[in-house]
């Protein structure tokens, strides 16, 4: 008996994650299979970590991609390089340091919370408190671009406090990865981890991360196993290294998808891209606010990649996110803990940061806010973003330019 292959709706993806897949991303996981440990793949093993280092903008020689979604290369991160007992100072103001905190108490830590309200970043000072009371931090952990709340979370002083402090500095960087720098080496992140299907535009399944020297010299100098054997780096490195012992079996396609992905990063070029996703961010908020609406992080302090803004009063948050979704095929995310029915997660990461996606969207809230309740200028929303538009080099829907000064 024949069966008809899923017919899944052709969305456009604005939400926080995963976003739209460029065509040859999707050709190549249709490509035939090899053997995970075949000559082919393992070129282009090589292949991949070279374009990762490019992205991450290191030279660490552990930088591969971990199997499985960017919550796994959150946990291969901590298991790594925490033991029972080792005292963990974590950044939180939203969802993922609070699963960071999960993670790294199942792993034995003793936690200590920098934290901050959610919609704000981190500050120095709460940082630096969280790191007085511990007696020996191991790690310092921060999230880079916190998803849950579309805050862009400031680096060098913390990793200048940490270092201080002996501690390792370990970033988040699933959601900027990809769509604003992450400067591994210049800032000095001695881990971090980051997941495919935000700014880098393939299926999620992938986790690419990276351990520099310092870390790596924690790895080798434990006392005891990696509490994770799927995730024990001590043992992947060999199959991504020279040795090639097998550990697990790769999943083949994905990492074709993965090297696909990073050859359109490259061919786009690094700055290229980040002045892309930084311009539709900038058409996005003009847009929003010229139709009343109002951004739920400050200015200075926003991503480029994942647009927080406030669910009107007398606004029902559920029922306009499911009117795009049926009406227009476009999805958006909604808010999460505390700020569940608050806050719509707009995003606009790798493929779907374009002025046709950003224009597209405005025109739809324009169309279905004065039906849930809210009174909006007819088309000042789409005209503000296209005077953004107007106003840079080139407003074209990839490689887009603009002038870099926020944050």
């Amino acid at each position: 008996m024949a069966h008809d292959v899923f017919p899944p709706p052709r969305r456009l993806l604005l939400g926080p994650g995963p976003s739209n897949v460029h065509p040859r991303v999707l050709a190549a996981m249709a490509q035939p299979l090899v053997g995970h440990l075949d000559p082919a793949f393992i070129a282009l093993m090589e292949e991949t970590k070279r374009l990762l280092r490019q992205l991450f903008q290191t030279t660490n020689e552990l930088t591969i991609p971990i199997s499985g979604t960017g919550s796994a290369g959150l946990e291969a991160c901590i298991v790594n390089l925490v033991e029972p007992d080792d005292e963990v100072v974590i950044g939180v103001n939203g969802v993922f340091g609070t699963r960071l905190v999960d993670v790294a108490t199942r792993a034995g830590a003793i936690v200590l919370k920098a934290e901050a309200p959610w919609g704000e970043a981190v500050s120095g000072e709460a940082l630096a408190a969280a790191i007085a009371r511990a007696r020996r931090p191991k790690l310092v952990v921060l999230v880079h671009a916190e998803t849950s709340t579309g805050v862009w979370q400031p680096l060098e002083d913390a990793s200048r406090l940490a270092h201080q402090a002996g501690a390792l500095f370990v970033v988040d960087c699933v959601t900027s990865l990809a769509g604003c720098p992450v400067e591994i080496d210049r800032v000095g992140i001695d881990a971090a981890y980051s997941g495919t299907q935000k700014c880098l535009s393939c299926p999620p399944g992938l986790s690419p991360v990276t351990f520099g020297p310092r870390a790596v010299a924690a790895l080798r100098a434990r006392t005891r196993t990696v509490q994770s054997w799927y995730l024990d780096l001590t043992m992947i490195e060999k199959y991504w290294g020279e040795e090639r012992v097998y550990h697990h079996t790769a999943p083949i396609s994905m990492n074709y998808a993965l090297y696909e992905g990073l050859r359109l990063v490259m061919e786009e070029g690094l700055e290229a891209r980040f002045r892309r996703h930084r311009l539709n961010h900038e058409a996005l908020v003009a847009g929003l606010e010229a139709l009343g609406l109002t951004m739920a992080v400050a200015p200075g302090r926003r991503l480029w990649m994942l647009n927080s803004v406030r669910v009107p009063q007398d606004v029902d948050d559920l029922a306009v996110r499911r009117a795009l979704l049926v009406e227009d095929q476009i999805e958006i995310g909604g808010g999460l803990g505390p700020l569940k029915g608050k806050i719509w997660r707009i995003g606009l990461m790798g493929e779907s940061s374009t002025a046709a996606n950003v224009t597209t969207l405005l025109g739809a809230l324009e169309r279905l806010l004065p039906r849930h309740g809210m009174s909006v200028p007819s088309g000042a929303g789409v005209a503000a973003a296209r005077r953004v538009y107007a106003a840079q080099e080139l407003p074209t829907q990839r490689g887009t330019t603009a002038a870099a000064s926020e944050g």
